[in-house]
């Protein structure tokens, strides 16, 4: 699963930040196009889209200029002044990947436009064949339209770029959930916990598979844990859940039990005469 805005945003500002440094444009030496960067890093989305606003009057045809301006505007919770800047990207450079990756996000999380986003996560993927993180974009909107089997098959390919991407492990591993192949999600949960033992989806998912396989103890075992680092209600829900099936069980041993025990003791009884 895609974890959300928080995540696609380190991933797109480092990205930006790397392509920003390395093209040589007028741009690049204007030192309000440093600072603007420096305010959106530290957060202060609205002087970074005052300052990015003022530069585009001056650099109308930077895509990097529109990518930094949308993704300001998406701080600001503005997805469709984001839409407007980043498509502007597009125009001015059909071949930036990271404006196509943002007006993808946008079009799947915002709009829930899922065939858009396919079709722009797909473009990513045929300009950046080699990128892990484009496969499991693509993965991710597959999924969100049912088409699982594709889903994985794009995982598969972002693993076989790097065997050791623990997204695209997580991700997979809740497919599989999804699918019931018990098996395949704890090997995928196993391996992303091992990367990462602190990964909350694969905490989670594992949870899920332990469940399954009636460990109520190990699946409650994990939930503690994601609680005492956030204490999520719904972490407590699952926690609650979980010992209600539980302490079923015992019940419906002792009661089995104690039922086996008056047959046993009336059968007895009935013998003796």
């Amino acid at each position: 699963m895609i974890r959300g805005w928080l995540a696609l945003w380190a991933v797109l500002l480092g990205a930006s930040c790397s392509l920003a440094a390395e093209v040589n444009t007028l741009l690049q030496g204007d030192v309000r196009w440093s600072e603007a960067r420096k305010l959106l890093r530290e957060g202060n989305a609205a002087q970074a889209k005052t300052a990015l606003e003022e530069l585009t009057k001056k650099y109308p045809n930077e895509a990097d200029l529109q990518s930094f301006l949308a993704m300001a505007q998406l701080r600001l919770r503005n997805p469709d002044g984001a839409a407007i800047a980043v498509k502007r990207a597009i125009e001015i450079n059909p071949s930036h990947v990271e404006a196509r990756t943002l007006l993808a996000w946008i079009q799947l999380e915002v709009r829930n436009d899922v065939d858009s986003a396919i079709k722009e996560y797909a473009k990513v993927v045929e300009l950046q064949p080699s990128l892990p993180d484009a496969h499991t974009n693509l993965a991710a909107a597959l999924k969100h339209k049912g088409q699982l089997d594709q889903a994985i098959a794009s995982l598969n390919k972002a693993l076989e770029i790097k065997p050791q991407f623990g997204a695209a492990l997580n991700n997979r591993g809740w497919i599989f959930v999804e699918q019931e192949k018990w098996p395949e999600a704890r090997r995928d949960f196993d391996q992303a916990l091992k990367l990462s033992p602190q990964d909350q989806g694969a905490l989670q998912g594992m949870a899920r598979v332990l469940e399954h396989e009636r460990d109520y103890a190990g699946a409650q075992q994990i939930l503690r844990q994601l609680i005492a680092r956030s204490p999520n209600f719904v972490h407590w829900l699952e926690w609650g859940r979980i010992g209600l099936i539980r302490f079923w069980w015992v019940l419906l041993t002792i009661a089995i039990l104690w039922a086996l025990k008056g047959r046993f003791r009336k059968a007895r009884t009935e013998a003796n005469g």
